[in-house]
């Protein structure tokens, strides 16, 4: 194995082998309490040091990387300390994420280290947007995202790949080729020759590495580091190391033939990068053994202040207080206001949100030059410029990630679902990044989704969805939906203000067919405040987006009804207050929306109803919704799926209760 040690000093080198050494040090003893039974779990990167020491050493100490599992070496050599690192292994409350993730599934801002989820792949679209945060503030940096061979077939690798080439980003991705996805072998995960073959798919710079020679390792993240600043673009590394361990302790390594652990063995980083230095003197037997002796006394010291037997005090109230970042103060709305329909409000918040955050960017398919699906960006390329307005690939997941790591380095986002039916394809990065980071360690995410959403245009199953319901089961977000242009106006710039993942639910039958009167100057709207659109004293209808339209038109043609209507407006967080005061007017109440219902949001409120308001009802609480099928393309199937066509029959119903 040939060092290249070039313009490194023996101090230098020297340093190196304590920074490799130590995290080997740190497992063999993880080793020892896992057989004890004081921590729980532990993947090891035995034989895999070298990768994460040398990338780590080779960026600057504030350049963001993204590890996996088995990079214990990515937290030593950015000097996490060891003691609170046991904390965080035990789950103890003084750890790095209070309690609430296992192992290396946590980050820390003070360390520039973005923590894994297990899924495997969507670390690699948050480095894009860390790597754009420092591109559009003009730093001369990188990030690093590691995955594994496994991680390469999934289709957040490909997206985030793609994005990176597309926009220039100044980000490395490093795959740890180490021979097995727990079991399944190389040979069934894929099959090109090489995994860095891949970059010349996507327009970059590729090299392979030998995984466990340090120096190589380190030499090759340099240069790409300085590659990926002065070219703007970034490069995909494969590193060859194997797993001497199972995927995770318990699962053994029985299914590996025997000559590859011993082929690999012979191959050991730390055995290799030794010889190296003994064989040019830098290193001697005695300071060999005096520099392992100094480390593990220091690792039992910090065992010691770490281990603890204290669970964490579980209270509810912090656990809830933990969910969402705290916002600011919503703005009163001052001023003149004008006739504006739905869509011209929406453009006129997303555009005034613009000035009043210059950190703010938007991105989304087709929303520059050609102003979006439905113009509503139309003008922003021209006023804003290129890098704020972005035209992204078809990558929504990819695009989320981004935005996340856009919330990572200082920015705010808004991510344009072309329509909403498309955010399936984002799914992952919205319920278990976007949703998690703040409860898991702190780390906000500063990210709104627009979603285009709803039937009555004739658009057939996979442009009509309207799937909050989706949304609001996942603790963590915030799920927006109004119903006029005043509040979707309103509730966007809040939206956009608010340093939490928004889901922001614009109906497209409402873009242009509703007007009304809009305050011109900046103004937010409260997220979790229900707006009483009218009071009534024979029934109550609680309902929200074009709901609120259908209940009006409904009380305009029945004047024999006196119809209270609540309009939810936002449904996470949702105003129980309100709720309960509509019920209290006149103990009969009926959910409407227009989402399908099984499942659907009325349910969660009907059962709040009956839980918390049992004694102001008269009547069973109602739910009309749509039928419990796709949304149908032809006019009369449309209609006749849509709540709107039985809320006669449900009104009738509860009025007769």
């Amino acid at each position: 194995m040939h060092f290249d040690r070039s313009d490194l000093s023996d101090t230098q080198l020297q340093s190196f082998y304590k920074a490799l050494v130590y995290p080997r040090l740190i497992e063999e003893k993880m080793l020892l309490l896992l057989r004890q039974g004081k921590i729980s779990k532990w993947f090891s990167g035995i034989g895999q040091e070298a990768i994460a020491v040398g990338a780590t050493l080779a960026l600057e100490a504030d350049e963001w990387i993204l590890p996996l599992h088995r990079n214990l070496g990515v937290f030593t050599s950015r000097e996490m300390p060891l003691d609170k690192l046991l904390q965080q292994w035990q789950g103890s409350e003084d750890g790095y994420s209070k309690g609430r993730e296992r192992s290396f599934h946590f980050g820390s801002r003070p360390h520039h280290i973005c923590g894994m989820i297990s899924h495997l792949g969507p670390q690699l679209s948050i480095a894009d947007g860390i790597a754009l945060a420092h591109q559009l503030k003009k730093e001369q940096k990188v990030s690093l995202a590691f995955t594994g061979e496994g991680g390469t077939s999934e289709g957040e690798f490909h997206e985030a790949l793609n994005v990176a080439a597309v926009w220039g980003l100044p980000v490395i991705f490093l795959i740890e080729n180490n021979g097995y996805g727990l079991s399944t072998p190389v040979s069934e995960q894929y099959h090109c020759s090489s995994l860095v073959d891949k970059a010349i798919g996507y327009g970059m710079e590729g090299v392979q590495v030998d995984g466990n020679n340090l120096l190589e390792v380190y030499q090759t993240i340099r240069t790409a580091r300085a590659y990926a600043i002065s070219q703007q673009k970034p490069v995909l590394i494969e590193a060859m190391t194997f797993r001497m361990r199972g995927h995770e302790e318990a699962s053994g390594v029985k299914y590996v033939p025997p000559a590859l652990l011993e082929e690999w063995s012979k191959k050991d980083p730390i055995a290799q990068y030794e010889a190296f230095l003994q064989q040019t003197g830098i290193l001697s037997a005695d300071s060999r053994t005096a520099i392992r002796e100094e480390l593990k006394h220091h690792i039992e010291q910090q065992v010691a202040n770490g281990l603890t037997d204290t669970p964490p005090i579980a209270d509810i109230q912090t656990e809830l207080d933990d969910l969402y970042a705290p916002g600011s103060a919503p703005v009163a709305a001052s001023g003149p206001s004008s006739e504006k329909r739905f869509i011209n409000a929406l453009s006129e918040g997303l555009k005034q949100a613009m000035e009043q955050h210059p950190e703010l960017i938007l991105m989304g398919q087709d929303i520059a030059a050609y102003g979006g699906a439905f113009k509503i960006t139309e003008g922003f390329l021209e006023k804003f410029g290129a890098g704020r307005v972005r035209n992204t690939p078809l990558c929504e997941s990819a695009i989320i990630g981004a935005a996340l790591g856009l919330s990572i380095g200082g920015f705010k986002s808004m991510v344009e679902m072309q329509f909403g039916d498309f955010v399936t394809c984002g799914f992952n990065q919205i319920v278990n990044n976007l949703a998690k980071i703040h409860y898991r360690w702190g780390q906000h995410a500063d990210v709104v989704i627009r979603m285009p959403a709803g039937g009555g245009v004739g658009a057939g199953p996979f442009h009509s969805q309207t799937n909050e319901a989706w949304f609001t089961h996942v603790p963590g977000l915030k799920v927006v939906y109004p119903s006029n242009p005043a509040d979707a106006k309103g509730l966007l710039t809040a939206a956009l203000a608010d340093p939490n993942p928004v889901l922001y639910f614009e109906h497209k039958a409402l873009y242009r067919s509703i007007s009304g009167p809009v305050p011109e100057n900046y103004y937010t709207i409260e997220i979790g405040k229900a707006a009483l659109v009218q009071p009534g004293e024979d029934i109550s209808i609680i309902t929200w987006g074009s709901g609120v339209h259908w209940a009006l038109e409904y009380t305009q043609q029945h004047p024999e009804f006196s119809i209270g209507i609540l309009d939810l407006r936002s449904l996470v967080p949702l105003d129980y207050t309100a709720i309960q005061d509509i019920v209290s007017a006149t103990g009969k109440v009926l959910i409407l929306h227009e989402d399908t219902l099984t499942g659907g949001f009325g349910a969660e409120i009907s059962a709040w109803i009956a839980e918390h308001c049992f004694h102001l009802l008269d009547a069973p609480v109602m739910r009309c919704a749509s039928l419990d099928t796709p949304i149908p393309f032809a006019t009369s199937l449309e209609k006749n799926f849509l709540a709107k066509a039985r809320l006669d029959k449900y009104i009738r119903q509860l009025t007769s209760w």
